[in-house]
């Protein structure tokens, strides 16, 4: 595998733990809000990864090169809202009761912490790709 196919590599993985945090954080953001009805009431989002294989099945000579990671979608949680009684509640439908989000804190903060390192790891080959790339040109100087 060439030295400048780690960036290509490094580079589809931080774009994919950025999409990771932009969902975790719009997660976190809805942790709280309520609605009328359960179907309005919002659901926790997760992105989904895949391995970018096209271009390993293109050029079978590539075989045991490194696999970029692609986001083949954003899924929604199927976990049944928060149903909680709160009658004074404007959102309150006529038996009183308001729909909250189903987003578990705890598991988003997790969800960050691990995306925010993943994303750290990536920047580390980059830049130890690159150290060695420089150190191979001043090789021939």
């Amino acid at each position: 595998m060439s030295l400048f196919k780690v960036f290509d590599v490094s580079g589809s993985a931080m774009t994919a733990q950025s999409v990771r945090l932009n969902v975790t954080a719009s997660n976190l953001a809805n942790a709280d809000s309520v609605a009328s009805t359960a179907d309005a009431a919002y659901r926790a989002r997760h992105p989904v990864f895949a391995a970018q294989l096209e271009e390993l099945t293109a050029n079978p000579e590539l075989d045991g090169a490194g696999v970029g990671v692609r986001i083949a979608g954003v899924v929604q949680s199927a976990a049944e809202p928060v149903k909680r009684f709160h009658p004074e509640h404007p959102l309150a439908d006529a038996q009183g009761f308001v729909y909250g989000s189903n987003v578990n804190p705890v598991e988003e903060l997790t969800n960050m912490i691990s995306a925010s390192r993943s994303f750290q790891a990536s920047v580390e080959v980059m830049s130890s790709a690159r150290d060695l790339l420089l150190k191979t040109i001043s090789m021939g100087r």
